[in-house]
C-alpha cells in the first residue's frame, strides 16, 4: 500500500470517527460552543439561561477594577422571582478549600500533623477502614487514601445521609480502592474524616475555627455552615432535571454568596489569607481552585493569573447525565474570553 493511499485511509477514518462521535455529543453542547461570543458577560448569562439553566450568578473580582456582579434567570422559578447576585448558594465541594486552609492553620499551630494517620487520630476506625494505620492526614487531603467514596453508594443522592455515623457506615468494612499514596481518586469520605479529626482536636465544631481564622479576618459575613444558620428565603432555589420540586430545603453543608467565595479565593491565591509559613504548607497539600456539585447546584471558583481575576459562577440546575456540568464549563470559558477581550 502506498503512503498516499495510507494517508487517504487515515483521513477517511478520522472523518468517520468525528461524524460518529458527534452523534453521541448532545447538540446543545455543540451549539453553546460554536455560537458567536457575546460582547458582555450579562449577555452570556442570558444565553446560558436559553440553554436551559433555571438561574445563574457570576461574580468577577479583578485587581484594579471594581467587583462585578451578574445574575440571570430565576431565584425561584415557581414565584417568578428574578435571580439575585447576592443570593446564598450551596457551594458543595468548594468548601474543601476552606477545610484545607483550616488544616493548614492547625498544622502551623502544631495541633495537627500531616504525617499522622487515621489510626492516630481515630483509633476506633482501625479494622473498619482498610489501611487506617497507613493513611495519613496528608493523603486524605490530597485524595490519595484509597478509601471508598461514601457518596458513590447506590441511590445516595435520593436519600443522603444526615450524620457522620450514617455516612461512614456506607463504606465501613469495604476494601480499599488502591494502596495509600499509589493513585488518586476524588473522595468525599476523606473530608468527612478530616472534619471529624478537626472537631476532635479543637473540642468544638471546626466551622467555628474557620469563622475565627478565615471568615472574620476577611469580613466574609455571608458564608454559613448550613441551612440552619440562614434565612432560607435568601437561598437560591435549585432544580434537578426530571425532578419537579425545588431542592433548596435539602441540607448539603456550606452556603455563601458568590462575592464571599470570590473574596476568599482571591485571598487564597494572593497569599493574604495566610500567616508566615502557612502558604508553604498549603501549597504542598492542596489546590487553589475548586468546583462543587450537589443536586440542583453547580459552583465554580477559579483564579486566572493572566487577567489577575477570580471568577465565581453558580448554576441552579443539574441533570442525571451531567450534560449541564459540561455545558456550564463551556459557559465559564466563554465568560473568561469576554473578560480577556474587554481587557
Amino acid at each position: 500500500m502506498t503512503k498516499k493511499k495510507t494517508k487517504q485511509i487515515i483521513r477517511i477514518a478520522l472523518l468517520l470517527g468525528t461524524i460518529v462521535s458527534m452523534f453521541f455529543v448532545p447538540w446543545l453542547l455543540v451549539k453553546a460552543w460554536i455560537l458567536p461570543l457575546p460582547d458582555t458577560v450579562q449577555e452570556q448569562l442570558e444565553e446560558a439561561i436559553d440553554h436551559g439553566f433555571d438561574g445563574m450568578i457570576v461574580y468577577i473580582n479583578q485587581t484594579g477594577q471594581a467587583p462585578e456582579y451578574y445574575a440571570a434567570g430565576w431565584h425561584n422559578r415557581e414565584s417568578k422571582t428574578p435571580a439575585k447576585p447576592q443570593a446564598l448558594f450551596k457551594i458543595a465541594s468548594i468548601s474543601k478549600l476552606y477545610d484545607a486552609v483550616a488544616v493548614t492553620k492547625l498544622v502551623s499551630k502544631g495541633r495537627l500533623s500531616l504525617d499522622k494517620t487515621i489510626a492516630d487520630y481515630l483509633p476506633e476506625l482501625v479494622g473498619k477502614i482498610e489501611n487506617a494505620e497507613k493513611i495519613t492526614l496528608r493523603l486524605m487531603i490530597q485524595h490519595r487514601s484509597g478509601i471508598p467514596n461514601f457518596t458513590d453508594a447506590p441511590n445516595f443522592w435520593a436519600a443522603p445521609t444526615k450524620s457522620f455515623e450514617e455516612s461512614l457506615a456506607l463504606i465501613q468494612g469495604k476494601p480499599a480502592n488502591f494502596e495509600p499514596g499509589e493513585s488518586y481518586e476524588y473522595c468525599n469520605t476523606n473530608y468527612l474524616l478530616i472534619n471529624k479529626i478537626m472537631d476532635n482536636t479543637l473540642g468544638y465544631g471546626n466551622f467555628e475555627f474557620i469563622q475565627q481564622e478565615i471568615l472574620t479576618p476577611l469580613n466574609l459575613n455571608n458564608t454559613f455552615s448550613s441551612l440552619n444558620a440562614v434565612n432560607i428565603n435568601n437561598v437560591m432555589s435549585g432544580y434537578h432535571v426530571g425532578y419537579p420540586h425545588d431542592l433548596k430545603a435539602d441540607e448539603h453543608g456550606m452556603l455563601a454568596t458568590a462575592e464571599d467565595v470570590g473574596i476568599f479565593v482571591k485571598a487564597l491565591n494572593d497569599g493574604s489569607l495566610f500567616k508566615q509559613g502557612e502558604q508553604e504548607i498549603y501549597s504542598s497539600i492542596y489546590e487553589y481552585e475548586h468546583s462543587g456539585w450537589v443536586p440542583g447546584y453547580q459552583s465554580f471558583a477559579k483564579y486566572y493569573k493572566d487577567i489577575d481575576a477570580v471568577v465565581v459562577a453558580f448554576y441552579s440546575t443539574t441533570d442525571p447525565k451531567l450534560y449541564n456540568w459540561n455545558l456550564s464549563q463551556i459557559v465559564n470559558n466563554r465568560i473568561v474570553k469576554i473578560i480577556r477581550n474587554k481587557n
